[in-house]
């Protein structure tokens, strides 16, 4: 049959699941379609994702008379997508990564598998590059009066000279973007390549993110009034606005937003990765939980009182689809006036207009090109 999913085969004749399993890796990508397989005695099995504009959970459907469940998707070329598996058994459920893919995504939560459709390649700047010269990682301690003592990690650029001037990236949970998001040796790779200026970062973590970074006085007074003076005192900083840029995603892009918003005129430059701006438009109870009380109350305040906290800001909406041919960074214009561009560009990022209503909610965001959650399952909800 011309065209025809090698599924439509197990379907016409059941008994032959065992070699349409033996004889093909899953998911099995067929063109724009994809067929997502899980093998096993269930109730029900769930696909589940955060894909814009998609359901969040798709169930998969049962070859008669088998323990194949199976679900096809059509899904664009090169497109990268990371899930798990639901697998609903009486009155409950657990989430799986897929046992029939090898191929795993991981982060501080866990790991999600991951399917790659035809024509996918991961961005070559996101790999180490021989030719590139590397920055530096050094420790880096910062002494609070809000805080106490903080440490971190700090990225000084390979051609970096104490004659001259840089611009200043401060980066929330850090130590997860060096980690898990390969973010020195995309830094590497892009200033080698000129996509961006020798710049310095400060990677920053809090033992306390999810109350520090949630529209939290005493974190935004930490990195305007100690964490930037000190490092200003240090390094040889471009000393305008237009040259500090704060990042961050989930929690850490609240935290970023709700230190520009407190401090107008300070921080010139913001990245927010999907950032948890949870709101309510009657009252002020949300249904995430006493966690989100703070978020909810300023971005409600801020829905009301709407006003520019930076010249440029660039996002990414919850669960959007990344896609790879856009435009890498744009953290040039940390090194000077923009030139109505962005400060940073991911891939396929939509911009965050910080003027207008934020309806969406949280996800996470890691480097490169993807669709599709980063939680090791539904606790993932307090990131």
């Amino acid at each position: 049959m011309s065209g025809a999913l090698a599924i439509e085969e197990v379907l016409a004749d059941p008994q032959k699941a065992g070699s349409f399993l033996a004889s093909h890796r899953f998911p099995l990508v067929e063109g724009p379609n994809v067929t997502v397989v899980w093998v096993g005695q269930a109730d029900g099995v769930s696909l589940r994702h955060w894909i814009y504009g998609l359901e969040s959970s798709t169930a998969l459907s049962r070859v008669p008379g088998t323990d194949l469940w199976y679900l096809i998707l059509e899904i664009p070329p090169a497109s990268r997508v990371e899930y798990k598996l639901e697998i609903h058994r009486g009155s409950g459920s657990e989430w799986l990564e897929d046992p029939l893919n090898p191929n795993r995504a991981r982060d501080p939560f866990g790991a999600n598998s991951v399917l790659q459709t035809e024509g996918y390649q991961a961005p070559s700047w996101t790999r180490p590059d021989p030719d590139a010269r590397p920055g530096t990682l050094e420790p880096l301690s910062i002494e609070s009066s809000f805080l106490g003592r903080r440490g971190g990690v700090l990225y000084l650029p390979a051609r970096f000279r104490k004659s001259r001037q840089y611009p200043l990236l401060v980066v929330h949970d850090g130590s997860d973007y060096l980690n898990y998001a390969s973010m020195k040796t995309i830094l590497d790779n892009l200033v080698h390549a000129r996509e961006i200026p020798d710049l310095i970062v400060a990677f920053t973590d809090s033992p306390e993110r999810l109350t520090e970074y949630a529209n939290d006085e005493r974190h935004a007074r930490f990195l305007t009034e100690e964490l930037h003076p000190q490092l200003a005192a240090r390094l040889p900083l471009l000393d305008r606005p237009q040259s500090r840029c704060l990042m961050g995603a989930s929690f850490g892009a609240v935290a970023a937003f709700s230190t520009a918003w407190r401090h107008p005129g300070h921080w010139g430059r913001l990245l927010l990765q999907s950032g948890s701006f949870a709101f309510t438009d009657i009252g002020k109870r949300n249904r995430r939980g006493p966690l989100f009380d703070r978020v909810v109350e300023f971005v409600n305040a801020y829905r009301a009182e709407p006003k520019a906290v930076s010249e440029r800001a660039r996002g990414h909406r919850h669960g959007g689809a990344l896609r790879r041919g856009s435009r890498r960074t744009q953290l040039g214009e940390l090194a000077r006036p923009p030139a109505g561009r962005v400060v940073l560009a991911v891939p396929g990022a939509v911009e965050l207009h910080l003027r207008v209503r934020i309806p969406w909610p949280r996800s996470r965001v890691a480097s490169g090109c993807r669709w599709g959650p980063t939680s090791a399952g539904p606790s993932a909800s307090s990131r």
